[in-house]
């Protein structure tokens, strides 16, 4: 049986890569996607591109607990990686069909609830790993209005605001994940011409796939099997300034947690 990993995000431009890279590594690969005709579609590419024929992929709204919460309930097998790497990035503040700004959503609950949905899962592949691509441009989380319902809304801050709760988080599920055999790490990947920048105004310099060297080399370098609640950038850790208040990470894993998991 080959090992299995789970990729959000993996019909944009570095999680089709993140995707394509783990296919060749002898992984079954099943892609998280909102609209099945897209994902069809990119698992019929990559499976052409790797040869690798165990590529699928599931229809989920990762804006929508309910959804993420059928899909793990329906998943029964052992996971040996999990990459959360969906983003958007509306230029209006939008909301999803449960009423959650669309960013706070889908850039940041995502990662939370599949991972603690997954758990179980994860925990009888031990040792597994779940890897979270943030990015280096992260700051401005506002604990006390994430959704902007106070604030007025920022396309940049609310997504520089999602960057830096997924790396503190990534610190508090570490620690919860820990016993479980399960590590779990954030890194930044690259700058890369896709949706995404062009959505922000950006542009790129790496192509998808150096973009995706760092995350995939999370999933899988032997020598960081023990290694978590870490962040990296250019396959290299780097300290992260989120990750040393506690006080602030525990009182956003309580935020979190209201949402319901």
């Amino acid at each position: 049986m080959l090992p299995v990993a789970i990729v959000t995000g993996a019909t944009g431009a570095i999680g089709h890569a993140i995707t394509r890279q783990l296919a060749v590594r002898d992984f079954e690969v099943v892609l998280l996607c909102r609209d099945r005709a897209r994902g069809e579609s990119a698992v019929a590419a990559l499976k052409d591109a790797t040869g690798n024929e165990r590529i699928g992929c599931a229809v989920v709204d990762l804006s929508l607990g309910a959804s993420i919460a059928a899909f793990a309930a329906q998943w029964d097998r052992p996971i040996q990686v999990l990459v959360n790497n969906a983003v958007i990035a509306p230029t209006e503040r939008k909301e999803s069909a449960e009423g959650i700004e669309l960013q706070w959503a889908t850039n940041v609950l995502s990662y939370y609830r599949l991972a603690e949905a997954l758990l179980p899962q994860l925990a009888k592949a031990a040792p597994a790993r779940v890897v979270n691509v943030a990015s280096y441009w992260a700051g401005d989380l506002e604990i006390n209005d994430p959704e902007f319902r106070r604030r007025r809304y920022d396309q940049h801050r609310a997504y520089r605001q999602a960057k830096q709760a997924n790396r503190m988080l990534t610190v508090v599920q570490a620690e919860r994940f820990e016993p479980y055999g399960v590590t779990v790490n954030a890194c930044h990947s690259g700058d890369v011409h896709s949706a995404l920048s062009h959505a922000l105004g950006f542009g790129g310099h790496e192509t998808p796939d150096q973009a995706a060297v760092t995350p995939v080399w999370l999933a899988t370098e032997p020598s960081l099997a023990q290694t978590t609640g870490r962040y990296f950038e250019h396959v290299k850790e780097v300290p992260c300034p989120f990750a040393t208040d506690r006080a602030r990470i525990a009182a956003l894993d309580q935020v979190c947690r209201g949402y319901g998991v």
